[in-house]
């Protein structure tokens, strides 16, 4: 057997290169392994795409069981590719619906799972499949032919088309006259109806301009609703303890009512006794200041006092002294 550096390098190193392109594939696609792949890809074809995007989910009676992986034009349909999870199948009649999962325009599609027989390979036809009418685009649609359409003009047709058979069948006639004069409302009431129209629009563009963040604050409220109903039991807990202490409190105070009305009363008079002598307070704590002070400075000194007596030395005959210590 031959070595390599006998062979020609540059096929060596072509199928080398081949190979490490094909195990980055692999690396990449993970899912299209025979073994560890991530599941069965079905296809479906729908008549419009209504919004339809990769990664949007794909569920079978309201359980998630895919994602869209592709979404592209064939024809005169949609084409759409979804990768189902390991181990879910669906059956050889089943039918697909592109629903509507927000109110901002975010789609899923549902599977609906019907037949005998598996559904393998084939797509899903146009006739099995649905969409959803899509209320954005509609308003819009509907302001623009508004705004194209001359309402003045389209009166004087019918008013021109009742007086051509006014003279016709009772009903053909009052069935025109009523077109009549419903053509001339609306073009009396064009201005009004192209300002609703137009609000409508600039409603749902300014909603579909904020998805992101109306999906994040009803994300944001559906979280606040989970720990609330998480702490149920405890709010409960403490309703039912706070009923508890209020009938305890209710209780006693109705067990004590005879000693706690005579000692409120002579609360009320005692704060009544002392408002009347705040004066005669504020007084005597001015007064006890100085004699605090004197007091202190005359005990303060260890285990002496210190004190001064006025006209000692006259008594004394001349001697004067200043001060008298003794020891406490």
């Amino acid at each position: 057997m031959s070595s390599l550096r006998e062979k020609n390098p540059v096929a060596v190193g072509v199928v080398g290169l081949l190979i490490i392109v094909a195990i980055v594939a692999l690396l990449f696609n993970p899912q299209k392994l025979p073994v560890i792949g991530g599941g069965r890809t079905i296809s479906a074809n729908f008549a419009e795409a209504s919004g339809l995007m990769p990664n949007d989910p794909v569920r079978i009676a309201g359980v998630p069981v895919g994602k869209v992986t592709g979404v592209a034009l064939a024809g005169d349909h949609v084409h759409v590719k979804m990768l189902l999870n390991k181990g879910v199948t669906v059956g050889s009649d089943t039918s697909a619906d592109i629903r509507i999962k927000t109110l901002l325009g975010q789609m899923y599609i549902a599977l609906t799972d019907a037949g005998t027989g598996s559904l393998g390979s084939r797509t899903i036809p146009v006739a099995h499949t649905t969409t959803p009418l899509i209320v954005t685009d509609a308003f819009q649609g509907l302001s623009q032919r508004v705004d194209a359409i001359d309402t003045t003009q389209l009166a004087k047709s019918f008013t021109t088309l009742a007086d051509t058979f006014r003279t016709t069948a009772p009903q053909v006639g009052g069935a025109l006259t009523g077109l009549s004069r419903l053509s001339t409302t609306i073009a009396s009431r064009d201005d009004q109806l192209k300002l609703l129209l137009g609000h409508a629009k600039n409603v749902t563009q300014v909603l579909a301009n904020r998805d992101a963040e109306i999906t994040k604050l009803i994300d944001d409220s559906n979280q606040v609703l989970t720990l609330l109903d998480q702490q149920r039991e405890v709010i409960h807990s403490i309703l039912i303890n706070t009923v508890s202490l209020s009938q305890s409190l209710t209780g006693l105070i109705t067990e004590n009512r005879q000693v706690i009305g005579p000692a409120l009363t002579n609360l009320k008079k005692t704060t009544d006794i002392l408002q009347k002598n705040q004066d005669n307070l504020d007084s005597a704590i001015h007064i006890l200041a100085p004699y605090l002070r004197d007091f202190t400075n005359l005990l303060g000194n260890g285990r002496w006092f210190d004190t001064y007596i006025a006209n000692l030395g006259s008594v004394l005959g001349g001697f004067t002294p200043t001060a008298a210590g003794a020891s406490k």
